[in-house]
């Protein structure tokens, strides 16, 4: 029954983690009963619980006997890399995401099953803290610190519910958000019961994710008291960031502008306006040197030796050439653009080892202790450009601004002016190209392609996979179609 629970639901209690001195390995301390609320009748004990929040969303953890992928710790990060076209195989081993490459993953597949229970597990990490802090936490830590807590808790449910939309639903657009979308589980579970639950609609999991995101965004402290917690824990501007994705992929641009014109002001050098001063590094390079510089809007962080990503999930591991060296650069992906000049500083995170192509922006041999970026700041920049361009359907003066500051601090030589694009649609296609450059390893392109119902290109010897397309998305676990009744498949 209690392996049962484990499956249906991916959830369970929430993590235990090893005790350490470090304040990024918190030792959480849920799984007691929730009818005492015992880990939460000391501030000292509620603070390790939000740490804890933020260790089950970054790493993946053992629970009887059941391994669970790690999710933004490099696991969620490579799957959206290798699903498009920059990466080729180089291993055929399925269990570091050779089918999701292959676009022939199927119910049963580890990724399918593994990213899933990673994340309801989180979301349900995160339910049981908001339930217990409303039941015991606020008042042991008063209501201003309690909002903070809380808020974080919700920035980290909204980004889990995000990222399942992103790989096992179909996109917006297709019917506005009307087709299915994901059990919508808004309480905590910590005991066994009929927790049958049907899809709520993609547009229905989008408004959760805002609603959640808007109240982290009035929640949560401006900042913190030093650079490593202002990378690594929730602040206004982190929040604000994350809703000029959210709108982005639901192509709101008009939304995505209202929310980063908060932060980002109509001039170079586009340094946030308020909040903690998130700006472009001089060199792309130093946001890979230093982890806690101010671009780095949000980054899972592994410490030391002990903090090493989930097994099997290191973006070094896939990306570096090192290790086994999972997946290699398609000569014919990204880099093969020859409008990205040999004299772009991002040229100097190519290499070639073992005669294959890897990126350098995650240089650590093992144990990889690199961390994980799941959002800077030049993503903000551009999902600002972008939405520019489209909203007023014009070569948009600031559009073009903030591409040049993206593409400038990389490559001196370019400096584009509106003369630089024909149409519009000229300018758009810059900018999503300079995504492509940009996060080159870090998670974004299928997220970009499928947001805009775009093909994605064939590679090596897979084919194209267009919109239509059934492996377009990912399928439902078969685990959740097993024990969840109400639980549908994807068409």
């Amino acid at each position: 029954m209690k392996k049962k629970f484990l499956i249906i639901l991916g959830m369970g209690v929430m993590l235990s983690i090893s005790c350490q001195k470090s304040l990024l390995t918190p030792v959480s301390q849920t799984q007691v009963s929730d009818q005492d609320y015992q880990p939460f009748t000391t501030s000292a004990r509620i603070n390790s619980q939000v740490l804890g929040l933020y260790a089950s969303i970054r790493q993946s953890t053992t629970s009887n006997a059941t391994t669970y992928n790690s999710i933004f710790g490099g696991r969620y990060q490579i799957y959206n890399d290798v699903k498009a076209d920059n990466w080729l195989n180089y291993t055929a081993n399925s269990v570091t995401a050779y089918q999701t490459w292959n676009e022939t993953v199927t119910s049963t597949a580890s990724e399918v099953e593994g990213l899933w229970t990673a994340e309801y597990r989180t979301i349900n990490s995160c339910n049981l803290f908001i339930d217990g802090m409303a039941a015991k936490g606020t008042s042991v830590v008063g209501s201003t610190q309690g909002a903070y807590y809380v808020a974080e808790a919700k920035f980290l449910r909204a980004l889990a519910y995000y990222s399942l939309l992103q790989l096992y639903c179909r996109p917006y657009w297709d019917g506005n958000g009307s087709q299915p979308g994901l059990p919508l589980r808004l309480t905590g579970n910590s005991s066994y019961n009929n927790y049958d639950l049907a899809r709520s609609t993609v547009a229905q999991v989008y408004t959760q994710i805002i609603s959640d995101l808007q109240a982290a965004e009035t929640g949560l402290p401006t900042n913190y008291a030093d650079a490593a917690t202002n990378t690594t824990r929730a602040h206004k501007n982190t929040a604000i960031a994350l809703l000029t994705r959210v709108y982005l992929t639901m192509q709101k641009w008009t939304d995505v502008i209202n929310e980063a014109n908060k932060i980002v002001p109509v001039s170079a050098p586009f340094t946030a306006s308020s909040g903690v001063a998130n700006t472009l590094q001089a060199t792309p390079a130093a946001a890979f040197t230093s982890y806690t510089t101010t671009e780095s809007v949000f980054s899972m962080p592994f410490v030391n030796a002990t903090e090493t990503p989930g097994s099997q999930s290191a973006l070094a591991d896939y990306f570096g050439g090192l290790g086994s060296t999972e997946f290699y650069l398609n000569p014919n992906g990204v880099i093969a653009d020859a409008n990205w000049k040999t004299s772009d500083l991002r040229r100097g995170f190519v290499a070639t080892k073992s005669g294959r192509g890897c990126i350098t922006k995650f240089p650590t041999v093992s144990p990889y202790t690199d961390w994980a970026p799941v959002m800077r700041w030049p993503e903000v920049l551009l999902s600002l450009a972008e939405a520019r361009a489209r909203s007023t359907q014009s070569v948009d003066v600031q559009a073009v601004a903030l591409l040049n500051a993206v593409r400038h601090r990389a490559d001196a030589s370019t400096t584009y002016t509106t003369a630089s694009f024909d149409t519009y649609i000229d300018l758009v296609n810059a900018i999503l190209q300079e995504r492509n450059i940009e996060f080159l390893g870090e998670g974004l392109r299928n997220i970009d392609l499928v947001r805009l119902g775009l093909t994605i290109p064939a590679k090596g010897t897979v084919p194209a996979i267009t919109s239509s397309d059934p492996r377009y998305i990912w399928p439902i676990p078969n685990s959740e179609l097993l024990y969840n009744k109400l639980m549908t498949s994807n068409p």
